[in-house]
């Protein structure tokens, strides 16, 4: 059995809840697909496509899933330089509509924005119908003020869309064929389906019943949600986004999709939205990707980057099918009769004299903290005593450290020498960090009680 493989209960375990989510949910048919560390590990399907069952290669439209992969092309912009997070769409748009939504707010579904496009219903009506981006949203286009609030805008997307075309001076489909999909192995992803795909169906709410949908082009829509593919792809591009960026984009940009940029849309605190990518709460697990809906179909991934796994699953027919319960259920099963192994612990391969003159304990005046020297040549700062700001840093180069998380990310740990050059104190942003508490005591700020310690 391959390392990566699952067991044979897990696997049954995994078709019996596809199954039920088939059945229960009177969809046509459902597929999903399970990597683990980075490695597929299984697939499986209930019902038909065609009078059979659908397989590996059956694409189906994965709707807003596609604004994901979009997001991609924008940040790839980004990185080039060719625009800024921070530029109004109208600075390379100018005929866009609401022309001082920023790229940023575009990407985060903070631009305020309205929701959908002018009758007609442009998920169920031929992209010709919106022929140009100025019949893309209503007017007025706003329907909040920009930045304050999220409000999901397909619209939105479609600004994004072609800013990618216009700036890369080819469609953005093509754009993301070469820089994503192709890297990746995606290989049945495409802006049109292909021999076999699943047709779209509407099931009747009160009889078993079903009826075909129609499948447009969204023309300049499509960047909102007119891809199609399948379990596998969706989970190849859903390993990637949990990752490093594996040279489609720089490691911080990665982050920075995956990062929060609007506030969780409820009390119980179970959803965000960073650049282009949902960030999903189901218990105690967070789970980041997208999900996609177009008239006929439902579509999923996410990963659990602290699981390791990543589960994508799709349906050709709206209903009351939770396919967010489904993905969440489906980790579920991996990680509970399958936990993953601990990473082993191994020493560094080579630490530095100046990382090493750091460890120990330090004081922030009374309060204790430990920086520790990890393996990948980080500093991690935990507190010893109490409860307090834990954080990583990691080295910038010239004699300081940055901050990669929590409420140092960004903040910079500088170590300062007396005039005999020995290691004297640290500095946090305006903090001072000693060896004894408040001691010495020429390098405190606001000074010491002549008195001292007392009893």
């Amino acid at each position: 059995m391959p390392a990566d493989a699952i067991l044979p209960e897990t696997a049954h375990a995994l078709q019996h809840r596809v199954a039920r989510a088939q059945r229960d949910g009177r969809v046509p048919s459902v597929v999903a697909a399970v990597a683990r560390r980075g490695a597929p590990v299984w697939f499986g399907s209930a019902g038909a496509v065609e009078g059979a069952a659908p397989t590996e290669d059956t694409q189906y439209r994965v709707g807003s899933i596609t604004k994901t992969m979009v997001a991609v092309g924008v940040l790839r912009l980004v990185e080039r330089g060719q625009i800024g997070l921070a530029d109004p769409i109208g600075a390379h748009l100018p005929d866009a509509p609401a022309p001082d939504s920023t790229v940023y707010q575009l990407l985060s579904h903070t631009a305020g924005l309205a929701a959908e496009t002018p009758p007609p219903w442009w998920e169920r009506t031929p992209g010709t119908e919106r022929p140009s981006l100025t019949d893309v949203l209503p007017d007025p286009p706003l329907h909040h003020e920009p930045g304050r609030v999220f409000h999901y805008s397909n619209p939105g997307f479609g600004l994004l869309g072609a800013l990618v075309a216009a700036k890369s001076g080819r469609p953005w489909p093509d754009v993301l064929a070469d820089k994503l999909w192709r890297p990746l192995g995606m290989a049945r992803t495409g802006y049109l389906p292909t021999v076999p795909h699943a047709s779209g169906w509407a099931v009747h709410p009160w009889a078993d019943v079903v009826l075909p949908e129609p499948a447009h082009d969204s023309g300049l829509l499509a960047a909102a949600g007119q891809l199609w593919s399948t379990p596998g792809d969706l989970c190849r591009f859903g390993v990637w986004l949990a990752g490093d960026g594996r040279g489609i984009l720089r490691t911080d940009t990665v982050a920075q999709m995956r990062a929060p940029a609007v506030a969780p849309g409820d009390a119980a605190w179970s959803g965000s939205y960073g650049l282009g990518v949902q960030i999903l709460r189901f218990g105690d697990r967070v789970l980041i990707g997208h999900t996609g809906s177009m008239p006929g179909f439902l579509a999923i991934v996410v990963s659990s980057i602290e699981d390791g796994v990543t589960v994508a699953a799709q349906a050709n027919a709206w209903s009351q099918l939770a396919l967010g319960s489904l993905a969440a259920d489906l980790i579920a099963i991996v990680c509970e009769r399958e936990p993953s192994l601990p990473q082993p612990w191994m020493p560094a391969e080579s630490v530095s004299a100046e990382a090493m003159e750091l460890v120990g304990p330090w004081y922030w005046g009374a309060a204790a903290v430990g920086l520790s020297l990890r393996a990948d040549g980080t500093l991690r700062m935990a507190p010893i005593l109490d409860a307090g700001r834990a954080a990583t840093f990691q080295a910038a180069g010239d004699g300081r450290w940055v901050g990669l998380d929590g409420y140092y990310h960004g903040e910079y740990l500088e170590p300062r020498r007396d005039e005999d050059g020995r290691l004297s104190h640290l500095e946090l942003c305006s903090y001072v960090l000693t060896r004894k508490p408040y001691d010495p005591p020429e390098v405190i700020p606001g000074g010491l009680d002549l008195g001292g310690w007392l009893g």
